[in-house]
């Protein structure tokens, strides 16, 4: 069985270029309590509104919840709503804009009016023109200066006029010159324009339209996706089918159906940016395209039942995959004393741990590194809220144990109660007492336990830009 916490653990710093329509999703939330008089349309009474990276953006937003390091490469207007867009990415440390401004043109808004949950109604700003030859030749241009330093190029294409077919098949040419995965999401009718990609994720809708068929059983929707292929040089086809799940029609693999992750669906907003950015931060490790396939289901299923053009995290995913973990702190302590025995140097580190992040891989990373096992101290649910406050853990203490067993870099987990971990280090007696964050090493509690062993206390800097409370809000 694959291990999905492994693939997800080597994401954090992989390199993935976005080039696409890039919008601004706008969503403003009321209530409806009547029907207008002057028409037979809902009154909506207005609540709230938030802002979101949209279209391509919302792809590499995807990506940096994976700690991808991305750039996205799009066509803005030169308008409020630019600034706007640049703003909400410029909270996302791992998204490098590159923004190309067309006076001619608007930039791309969707805005949605939400009650009680469901969308009544969108309203779309935007310009669908194809680019003058010099703007597409500066985005060619654009794309060429970063395939030295990318793992997978992706072409998420809204057919808001950003790629016509040459300025695609130049794009696709350059990135296959240059060894890039190129991957896209069509929304074109005409496969040409996609020619030689390694990867396409239409929707059925889309593949429909494409191929000019009804295609309503299995084998006629994978004999028109290996004709497909055929014709057009695609490495493979991922074909989304909503509550039906996904189908793969791969070169050199037998067809693949993947089942959709039971979930209620609330929000199907940015879903499909959502299996894009899975899959391409899963190739971009190695990982092979069946193990993509599955990530992007889990993570499709579960962004659905979120509100907004949302996104996910490793550790939501990864509570769908890991299996129970259930050591006792005395199993671990001889477990440790196994290993001191054979002369291995014991780390040790704390957290709670809740809806494991980028930030936390990069932690528990850096802390591997310091020693030759590695124990991870986790905060029970009640020690959790006494620090974090009501309404956390987001995830009980049985699934953040489970998560982090499965990381490669962690060897034990031990659950405690208390508010601080200093009986567990005591009885753990690591060589290395490991911390994040902004401490220094003479406020870590544990520090003379350690220090009186002849150990030593490291002190790792966080990682800007990722915390579980921005992220689960964000």
């Amino acid at each position: 069985m694959t291990n999905f916490s492994t693939i997800m653990s080597a994401m954090p710093g992989k390199r993935i270029t976005v080039i696409g329509d890039v919008m601004l999703d706008q969503f403003v939330t009321g209530k409806v309590n009547r029907i207008s008089p002057e028409a037979p349309v809902p009154v909506l009474t207005y609540q709230s509104e938030s802002l979101m990276p949209g279209g391509a953006a919302n792809v590499a937003r995807n990506l940096a919840r994976f700690g991808i390091l991305s750039t996205l490469i799009g066509v803005v207007g030169a308008d409020d709503n630019a600034s706007k867009l640049a703003a909400c990415l410029a909270k996302e440390p791992s998204i490098s804009l590159k923004a190309i401004t067309d006076r001619n043109r608007l930039t791309t808004v969707k805005t949605r009016f939400t009650s009680s949950g469901q969308q009544i109604l969108r309203l779309d700003h935007e310009m669908t023109a194809p680019l003058s030859l010099a703007l597409a030749k500066r985005l060619i241009s654009a794309v060429k200066a970063t395939l030295s330093k990318t793992d997978v190029l992706i072409l998420s294409d809204y057919n808001k006029g950003l790629l016509d077919q040459a300025t695609a098949q130049t794009i696709i040419a350059l990135a296959k010159e240059a060894g890039v995965l190129v991957i896209a999401d069509p929304k074109k009718t005409n496969p040409s324009v996609y020619k030689g990609c390694d990867l396409i994720t239409p929707n059925l809708h889309e593949f429909r339209q494409m191929t000019g068929l009804d295609l309503n059983s299995r084998d006629e929707i994978i004999d028109a996706a290996k004709t497909m292929a055929r014709r057009q040089k695609l490495g493979a086809i991922l074909i989304t089918l909503g509550a039906d799940g996904m189908m793969l029609v791969a070169n050199g693999h037998a067809p693949l159906s993947v089942q959709a992750q039971a979930q209620s669906v609330y929000d199907v907003s940015g879903a499909g940016d959502t299996v894009m950015a899975t899959i391409a931060a899963t190739l971009a490790t190695g990982g092979t395209i069946e193990d993509a396939v599955r990530l992007s289901t889990i993570a499709a299923g579960l962004v659905v039942g979120k509100s907004g053009t949302a996104t996910v995290l490793a550790g939501e995913i990864l509570a769908r995959t890991s299996p129970p973990y259930s050591k006792a702190q005395h199993d671990v302590e001889e477990m440790v004393q196994t290993w001191r025995d054979q002369g291995l140097t014991i780390g040790f580190t704390n957290g709670c741990f809740d809806l494991l992040h980028p930030g936390h891989l990069w932690v528990l990373e850096k802390a591997a590194a310091c020693c030759d096992k590695l124990v991870v101290g986790l905060n029970s649910d009640q020690s959790t809220r006494r620090l974090k406050g009501e309404g956390r853990p987001y995830q009980d203490e049985a699934t953040r144990a489970a998560v982090l067993a499965g990381l490669p870099m962690v060897d034990a987990v031990v659950t405690f109660d208390s508010p601080t971990p200093a009986k567990l280090i005591k009885a753990i007696a690591p060589d290395r007492l490991i911390k994040g964050g902004d401490y220094k090493a003479k406020d870590v509690v544990g520090r003379q336990t350690v220090l009186a062993r002849g150990g030593k206390v490291v002190i790792i800097p966080t990682k800007p830009g990722f915390s579980t409370t921005r992220l689960s809000k964000a």
